[in-house]
């Protein structure tokens, strides 16, 4: 029987930010550390979720509706929490997973004008009070992001938005961090990988203080 929680790491940030490559640092990192790690990500994760990722990031589905992209976010994060992260967690195993509710209140409340309100109301239905321990933010200039995310092909429905939304995601990441500074750890994503591996590496380090005591 597992007497300790695991720990629920949380890794945020817009287009272009370096996200995939920390996410691969950040695993050979943990697992080196003898944890046991489930990684996951939003939408996907799940059967049900990366259906509904299917249809979010699909540019062929130009109208969609603000709302419907945001319950379809929350559709797939109910299932996630339920089936993936809240049973890791219980089994004392870790969890890092490439954005999760943060990136509504960015992406569908500061990009898409979804009220904040109607976001917190579907995240305590949603997400049964599951919080991450730690949140990473990748910060960087939504022009150096968009410049990055030009060379990885084919842009998804997300992607071909204007510079104009991603100021808008980019300002709500900031002030939810700004908000929570407990919880989110702002790291400069204009860094080369390695600075902000070792950024990332450096504020796990409580967790696994915690973890060791």
């Amino acid at each position: 029987m597992t007497e300790r929680r695991g720990r629920f790491i949380s890794l945020e940030g817009g287009e272009g930010a370096g996200k995939s490559t920390l996410l691969a640092g950040l695993r050979t990192h943990i697992v080196g550390q003898g944890i046991e790690l489930v990684q996951t990500r939003e939408p996907g994760g799940t059967p049900v979720g990366e259906a509904v990722r299917a249809i979010v990031l699909d540019p062929r589905e130009r109208g969609v509706a603000a709302e419907t992209e945001l319950l379809l976010m929350f559709a797939s994060r109910a299932q996630l929490v339920r089936e993936v992260i809240a049973p890791a967690l219980a089994a004392g195993r870790w969890v890092l997973c490439d954005r999760y509710v943060d990136a509504s209140y960015a992406y569908q409340g500061g990009g898409r004008g979804q009220p904040f309100a109607r976001i917190a109301e579907l995240e305590r239905w949603a997400c049964a009070g599951l919080v991450p321990d730690l949140t990473l933010l990748l910060d960087l200039p939504v022009a150096m992001g968009r410049t990055r995310a030009a060379g990885r092909g084919e842009a998804d429905r997300i992607e071909t938005e204007a510079d104009a939304f991603f100021e808008r995601v980019r300002e709500s990441y900031r002030a939810r961090a700004a908000a929570e500074p407990a919880r989110f750890r702002l790291i400069d994503a204009g860094q080369p990988p390695q600075a902000v591996l070792s950024a990332a590496i450096a504020a796990l380090a409580p967790l696994f203080a915690d973890n060791a005591a």
